[in-house]
């Protein structure tokens, strides 16, 4: 009884907690920013191309690097979420091939697909404003948030 108790009153704290939030705020709404101090970067915000090919789809996106850069290697996002769920955003490595970055999911090799990078998703205010941090250290090079299922992709490059 003494847990269950304690319990109801942990879950009564958070949202109050929540609405306590008193750091920079994003501009826009839907936009993920690279937090860096009190300063918001907006990521790169694009569409993936699909290019079908005989073992699976690539997607590609223009420009050898994103506009969007952070030396952190654990960066941490904001995100005003009006149409984005912050839950169904998904994070991957992209490779540059010349002057376009990609990244191809095979078909019949499910095992060698790449796989999304753990985020880290916290609720900060009861009107949708979300911290997202990264699980592990990312290693220099380029990346893409986007949310599961569309070809719309945020995209950042640590260096």
């Amino acid at each position: 009884m003494l847990r269950r108790t304690f319990l109801s009153f942990s879950c009564l704290a958070l949202p109050a907690a929540a609405q306590n939030y008193s750091g920079p705020r994003p501009p826009r709404k839907d936009i993920p920013y690279l937090v860096h101090a009190d300063n918001l970067v907006p990521t790169e915000v694009t569409e993936a191309k699909e290019q079908k090919t005989k073992d699976g789809i690539t997607y590609v996106i223009a420009g050898a690097n994103s506009t969007a850069r952070t030396p952190l290697a654990s960066p941490i996002f904001l995100l005003q979420g009006d149409r984005i769920e912050a839950e169904r955003l998904q994070l991957y490595k992209l490779e540059s091939r010349g002057e376009q970055r990609e990244i191809t999911f095979f078909e019949k090799k499910k095992k060698n697909n790449p796989r999304p990078i753990i985020l880290e998703v916290n609720r900060l205010t009861s009107d949708n404003l979300y911290r997202l941090e990264v699980d592990e250290g990312l290693e220099k090079g380029e990346y893409s948030l986007t949310p599961e299922g569309s070809n719309q992709v945020f995209c950042f490059q640590v260096y």
